[in-house]
């Protein structure tokens, strides 16, 4: 799975590729989907949630481009894959805080997160739509369910220079968007369509509706 990635060019930063190498995609998986593990497709998981196929979380990872020592706050832990990734990414001198709204998904997530060993993740059992403020502020900030849009408030958590990702739209479709703030001004970057599960919470369509995530 990994060499297909890098060969169709998902994959590109070291620091990334070392993640994938490292974080088996099997350790997320229920163990009925377990043989599917490294293929490249979504797979349910629990409460309606999914595990991103890995061509669309290499894909935003490296529009993330987490490094050494970074603090990155995670929107929806789904899985924990994703947590596990950017753990991985940033290192022991960095740290990872992932909010998740669904308590079942959390414990599956906080499991699977256990299992691979991960220590510098931050679980945290909350609505993260509007980012994670008590911990603020965050050099990276990504989005793992598709948002209307950014709200502010989580601009405003995001460090000097900071990255922030995330898939913005309408619940068919979406764009995955890259954003900073440099001097004040905001820089977006990013046209791939993609389609993610919605996002829950008071930032996200509908309170009432279960979202899927890495």
């Amino acid at each position: 799975m990994i060499d297909w990635l890098i060969r169709a060019g998902f994959l590109k930063s070291s620091n990334i590729i070392n993640a994938f190498v490292s974080t088996p995609r099997h350790l997320f998986v229920p163990r009925g989907q377990s043989t599917y593990a490294y293929e490249n497709i979504a797979l349910s998981t629990v409460d309606d949630s999914t595990i991103s196929q890995p061509s669309t979380v290499a894909y935003m990872l490296e529009m993330l481009a987490p490094a050494r020592g970074d603090k990155v706050l995670e929107i929806g832990t789904g899985s924990g894959w994703e947590a596990c990734l950017l753990s991985r990414c940033v290192g022991t001198s960095g740290s990872v805080v992932t909010a998740e709204i669904d308590r079942r998904v959390a414990e599956f997530a906080r499991d699977n997160i256990h299992d691979a060993g991960t220590k510098n993740v931050r679980q945290i059992v909350a609505d993260g739509s509007m980012g994670y403020p008590a911990l603020a502020p965050y050099d990276r900030i990504i989005y793992t369910a598709a948002a209307p849009k950014v709200p502010t408030e989580v601009f405003k958590q995001l460090g000097v220079n900071g990255y922030l990702v995330a898939p913005v739209g309408n619940t068919e479709m979406q764009k995955v968007k890259r954003f900073r703030i440099i001097k004040g001004k905001m820089y977006e970057e990013g046209d791939d369509f993609f389609v993610f599960v919605p996002l829950r919470g008071k930032g996200g369509f509908r309170s009432s509706m279960s979202s899927g995530r890495p």
